[in-house]
């Protein structure tokens, strides 16, 4: 943390606390609003959630309609026991059922791709969660373990996947690195839903403490956070998830994360209307939204 992000916070953080809990509690329910880990809630193993759950937000981009239909599509590949099918996923064989599928720019060998990494991951270290702790270093926060994860898993065979691997197949964008600057959004995404545990979050994993979560970085994380605050870098990527963490860090140091479903949501449904003509009379953050000057939203990388 920065010597002028922990001078600042803990006043800041008086003020934030009591109005961003109470935004938390609100959408603390497993319905509270459309989002990808709806489709992961359907599976009771921690196994199958892993799974499912790396490839829904691997695939959180977009509009939430068309991302919703595309994790469905992946999901309905997947079939019911979604690690037993990956466990024996054969790309030959099995990669018909994707060969149309389109989700922006990732095609269907991209998730082929993905899928065959997977298999690789669990036949090397039994799980997702395995391999991940395999090159975990520790630290304050996940930032060089999701360095390692990302080296190792494009490290594996590609070609049984694309036979010719171009020098960066479609499969990369699933596995972006913060010391290249990416905010690493999705990967996040997916350490939120298995790390943490609440009416949403599944803590489907036991090796990770919450405390070293890194907020994923989106748009409306970005205008909400700016708007209140939480960080003073203007350009998405690494640097600004990290700022935004440590100011939510002073809110909740064994759980900073908690707050991103409902800040992100809260973006999603307009309320914050900052810039606009009605203003922040919907905003529930208004009391406590201080912005310096409209904020710009800039777009989040594909590297993200």
């Amino acid at each position: 943390m920065s010597e002028s992000r922990s001078k600042q916070a803990p006043g800041r953080a008086v003020l934030l606390k009591p109005t961003l809990d109470q935004l938390y509690t609100s959408f603390n329910a497993p319905d509270s609003a459309t989002d990808p880990i709806q489709i992961v809630r359907r599976y009771a193993r921690p196994a199958d959630q892993e799974i499912v759950g790396f490839c829904a937000a691997g695939l959180a981009f977009g509009r939430v309609a068309s991302v919703m239909q595309s994790i469905e599509r992946v999901a309905t590949v997947l079939g019911p026991e979604p690690a037993a099918f990956v466990r024996g996923f054969d790309p030959a064989r099995d990669a018909a059922p994707l060969q149309d599928f389109v989700h922006r720019w990732i095609r269907g060998v991209d998730i082929v791709g993905l899928l065959w990494v997977l298999r690789q991951m669990l036949e090397q270290a039994g799980s997702i969660e395995g391999f991940f702790a395999a090159g975990d270093p520790g630290g304050d926060d996940v930032r060089d373990a999701l360095d390692s994860f990302s080296a190792r898993a494009m490290a594996l065979d590609l070609g049984a996947a694309y036979g010719t691997v171009a020098a960066r197949p479609g499969v990369a964008y699933f596995f972006p690195k913060p010391s290249a600057g990416s905010a690493c959004k999705r990967l996040n995404l997916f350490m939120r839903w298995m790390v943490r545990h609440d009416a949403l979050d599944l803590g489907a994993w036991s090796r990770v403490p919450a405390s070293r979560l890194i907020v994923p970085l989106d748009t409306h994380v970005i205008r909400v956070g700016r708007c209140l605050q939480l960080t003073r870098h203007t350009s998405p990527g690494w640097a600004m998830a990290q700022d935004i963490t440590a100011a939510l860090r002073t809110l909740d140091p064994a759980d900073p994360v908690k707050y991103d479903f409902s800040v992100c949501h809260l973006g999603m449904m307009n309320a914050c209307g900052f810039g606009t003509p009605r203003g922040s009379t919907q905003c529930p953050l208004k009391a406590v939204c201080k912005p310096r000057q409209r904020p710009r939203v800039p777009r989040i990388k594909r590297q993200g």
